[in-house]
């Protein structure tokens, strides 16, 4: 049902007229220095693409890469078991994994999903009018290089923590419930190159608020001081000539259009007479969601992000 053709969150594979199954991948090296934190990120982003295309997480592997002869083996037993509180958390099964010997640490999950095929969500779909709904606030990766350089605060630490292990489900599960026309979520290629995939999956172009984007304390700060992942500057180099800057073209605050996200929130499209009543539902459940645009036809051969 769902392939590699729109560079969507998973694979999707129809088994029966009623059930499918979502099939994904991801993991990565240390994002935070606490290894039981950094267990439930790399788990909760592998998580997170199960919840991007409106499924349930069934079972999960995990995949490791670690230096067993140089480094202590009870940060290996924290990292796994921050993984199984999300994987348990997500009321999914761990079922086994595989290791290898690494100079360096890497951790993740292989996620198997299941969803109804008439209820699977895609990044295809978003028609002119949609609203987009973002679930989680930008700046992971401008915060997680303040961390690495020792500049952020420990409540900055601390939120952003918080922050990327705070799992999609609920997100998700209102995304189905008010029947979102395209659903995605935000990871490594910012908001940006994410918005830009449905742009490109649904052929519509997507007029973006620069002022209604929910950001992490003190992402904007280290911004403005240049403080930024190398990720952030190529996804820059990459989509910026499909962004049309009405507003503040110079801005430090527009690299958080492109900043890199770890576990980052889902992009939820759904139309108009729905998405006060969703964003509602996201805030009563604890969820900090932000309308942050609209799409509008295709004014041009390719989609574009006008930022006003």
């Amino acid at each position: 049902m769902v392939g590699a053709g729109t560079h969507d969150d998973a694979g999707v594979y129809r088994l029966r007229p009623d059930l499918a199954i979502i099939q994904t991948l991801d993991f990565f090296t240390p994002i935070v220095d606490d290894p039981f934190s950094f267990g439930q990120i790399a788990a909760a982003n592998a998580l997170s693409d199960v919840y991007a295309m409106g499924g349930t997480p069934l079972t999960a592997m995990n995949i490791v890469g670690f230096p067993i002869e140089t480094m202590d083996k009870d940060i290996l037993r924290q990292i796994l078991l921050g993984g199984l509180s999300k994987i348990e958390e997500a009321g999914a099964l761990l079922v086994g994994g595989h290791s290898i010997k690494d100079d360096e640490i890497k951790y993740g999950l292989s996620v198997t999903g299941t969803v109804h095929p008439d209820k699977l969500k895609t990044n295809q779909g978003a028609v002119a009018g949609d609203r987009l709904i973002l679930t989680k606030p930008l700046g992971t990766g401008i915060l997680a290089t303040a961390v690495k350089r020792k500049l952020a605060t420990s409540a900055e630490t601390e939120l952003l923590t918080q922050t990327m292990a705070q799992l999609n489900r609920i997100a998700s599960e209102l995304a189905v419930r008010f029947n979102c026309s395209a659903l995605t979520d935000v990871t490594g290629f910012g908001l940006v190159g994410h918005a830009l995939e449905i742009c490109d999956a649904s052929k519509v172009s997507l007029k973006l608020s620069l002022n209604a984007l929910p950001l992490l304390s003190g992402a904007e700060k280290y911004a403005v001081q240049g403080v930024l992942p190398g990720g952030c500057k190529t996804n820059q180099k990459y989509y910026h000539p499909r962004v049309n800057m009405l507003t503040q073209p110079d801005s430090p605050k527009n690299w958080l259009l492109y900043d890199p996200q770890t576990s980052g929130g889902l992009l939820i499209c759904v139309p108009e007479d729905v998405a006060s009543e969703l964003l509602r539902s996201l805030d009563k459940a604890g969820i900090l969601a932000a309308m942050i645009g609209s799409f509008i036809p295709q004014n041009s051969t390719c989609p574009e992000i006008i930022v006003a």
